[in-house]
């Protein structure tokens, strides 16, 4: 191979390498430029996060304050729901009285016949 053969196959060679360095860092800066989008979009939420946070923090003590007296009128709202509960539910029927009768059924005593007396 002769000199000028090899010195335009290295310039082909760099040309090529320079190509597909540029290509890969023309990849690399979109990807970092998707990934900077979506930062700015979290940094964001992070603010409208933080605004929504600034609101609540100081009400957290109403809050607490609320659910106390809450906690505390339980035990009396429970009883006026168990009185109006009383008051519009029907009264539970009676026990049934049962007899208690032995498994073999009744027997029938030959002492009432011998004294004149016939159960019905």
């Amino acid at each position: 191979m002769s000199t000028t053969t090899l010195v335009v196959l290295t310039v082909v060679e760099v040309v090529a390498l320079i190509a597909g360095l540029a290509f890969f860092l023309w990849w690399i800066g979109s990807l970092l430029t998707r990934i900077a989008v979506n930062l700015e979009r979290c940094g964001e939420h992070v603010k409208t996060i933080n605004a929504h946070a600034a609101d609540i923090v100081p009400g957290l003590e109403h809050v607490n304050r609320s659910g106390k007296v809450v906690a505390s009128a339980l035990p009396l709202l429970y009883a006026f729901a168990e009185q109006i509960v009383a008051k519009v539910a029907p009264p539970p029927p009676p026990p049934e009285r049962r007899v208690a009768r032995p498994a073999s059924g009744t027997r029938r005593s030959r002492l009432h016949e011998t004294v004149g007396y016939h159960p019905s």
